[in-house]
C-alpha cells in the first residue's frame, strides 16, 4: 500500500536522522572545556610557551591537550614546525571560531545556573484577574522584581480565578493574582495584597448618574449586573450585602464571567454592575461610576501560590508581592 510504503521510508529517514544526531553528540562530548581553552589561548598567542604561561600550566601538559583535540576531532588544528612560528590551519581557522562561541555559551551557562540558585534567573508564569492590571497591581509588582531580578523572564497570562487554581495545581503557572475563594485546592496558599471598596457602574444616561456618590437605597429599583464564577461563589455576596444595607432585594439580570463584561453590559443600559474602584482605571465610552455613601463592603485581591515552592526565582517573587503590600496569610 501507498501508505505503507510512505510509512517505512518516514521512519528510515527518522533512523538516519537519529544516527546521526548520536554520532554528533559522540564527538561532542569528547571535547571537554580545558581542551578548548588550551587550544584558544595558543590559537592567540600563536606560542606554545606564551600559552602554557598564560594559562599557569606546563607546556607539555598543554601541548597534550591540543595533540588529544586533534585526535578526536580527527584534524590537525595547528602548523608545528620548530622553524617558523606556530600556525593555524584551515580547519583550526574554522574550529577556533565556534570554539569561543562554545565557551562563552559555557560561561554564560555557568552564570545562569548559578543565579537560578540564587532566584535571580529563571522563569515566572504569572496569572491575573483583569482587575489586577486595571488597578496597577501587576504592574507594581512586576517594576519593583525587575529591580532585583531583571534577568528573570516573566510571562503574564490573563486568567480568570477558577482557571488560575487548576493551573497554580498543574503547574501551568507559578503565581496567581486571584479573587478570593472559601476553598483552595490542596497544596495552594494565599497572601492578601490589595482592599478596595465597590462602586455602582452605569450608563452615563442613567437617572443617577447625575450624581457622584449615591446611597444604596437609591438602587433599590435596579436590575444588577455580577460577575458570579460559580453558583455559590462570586459577587453574589456583595449584592446581598448592598440589599441589607439598602433595605431592598437585589433583582440580579445578568451573570457574566468578568467585570469588564459586566462594565461593557452597564454601559449599554442593561443594568448597574457593582464593581472595584479600580475598574475605574479600565477606559469604556459611555460609562458613569458613582460611590455608595453607606456601603463599606470590600472586596481584595490575594496572590495565590504553591505552598512547597521549590523556585527560588518563584519564592522571590511571592516574598516581593507580600512585602510590598504587607499581605497576611489566609
Amino acid at each position: 500500500m501507498w501508505y505503507g510504503a510512505i510509512s517505512s521510508g518516514f521512519f528510515d529517514m527518522i533512523q538516519i536522522d537519529v544516527c546521526n544526531i548520536c554520532s554528533e553528540i559522540e564527538i561532542k562530548t569528547m571535547i571537554d572545556v580545558r581542551q578548548l581553552q588550551c587550544f584558544l589561548a595558543v590559537a592567540e598567542e600563536l606560542h606554545f610557551a606564551k600559552a602554557a604561561d598564560r594559562l599557569g600550566v606546563a607546556q607539555s601538559g598543554l601541548s597534550t591537550q591540543i595533540q588529544r583535540l586533534e585526535q578526536d576531532l580527527g584534524v590537525t588544528l595547528l602548523n608545528r614546525n620548530k622553524r617558523k612560528p606556530v600556525s593555524l590551519t584551515d580547519a583550526g581557522h574554522l574550529f577556533q571560531a565556534e570554539a569561543v562561541a562554545a565557551l562563552r555559551h559555557i560561561e554564560r551557562a555557568d552564570q545562569v545556573g548559578r543565579l537560578a540558585a540564587r532566584g535571580l534567573a529563571g522563569v515566572i508564569r504569572v496569572g491575573y484577574v483583569a482587575s489586577g492590571a486595571s488597578s496597577g497591581l501587576l504592574s507594581m509588582m512586576l517594576s519593583e522584581f525587575r529591580k532585583s531580578h531583571e534577568m528573570v523572564r516573566i510571562e503574564v497570562v490573563p486568567m480568570e480565578t477558577p482557571r488560575q487554581l487548576e493551573a497554580l495545581s498543574d503547574g501551568q503557572i507559578d503565581v496567581g493574582i486571584v479573587r478570593p475563594r472559601r476553598l483552595y485546592p490542596a497544596g495552594v496558599v494565599t497572601k492578601v495584597v490589595q482592599t478596595e471598596r465597590l462602586l455602582a457602574a452605569m450608563t452615563e444616561s442613567h437617572p443617577l448618574a447625575r450624581r457622584t456618590t449615591i446611597p444604596a437605597r437609591a438602587l433599590a429599583d435596579q436590575s444588577f449586573i455580577v460577575p458570579q464564577f460559580a453558583d455559590e461563589e462570586g459577587f453574589g455576596s456583595a449584592l446581598s450585602a448592598l440589599g441589607e444595607v439598602g433595605g431592598f432585594t437585589p433583582h440580579l439580570e445578568y451573570r457574566v464571567q468578568d467585570f469588564i463584561s459586566a462594565i461593557c453590559l452597564a454601559s449599554g443600559g442593561y443594568g448597574v454592575a457593582i464593581v472595584p474602584e479600580s475598574m475605574q482605571n479600565f477606559s469604556q465610552p459611555g460609562i458613569f461610576y458613582a460611590q455608595i455613601s453607606d456601603f463599606k463592603f470590600s472586596v481584595q485581591l490575594v496572590l495565590a501560590h504553591r505552598r512547597r515552592e521549590i523556585s527560588p526565582a518563584v519564592r522571590a517573587f511571592v516574598q516581593l508581592g507580600t512585602q510590598m503590600f504587607n499581605g497576611r496569610a489566609s
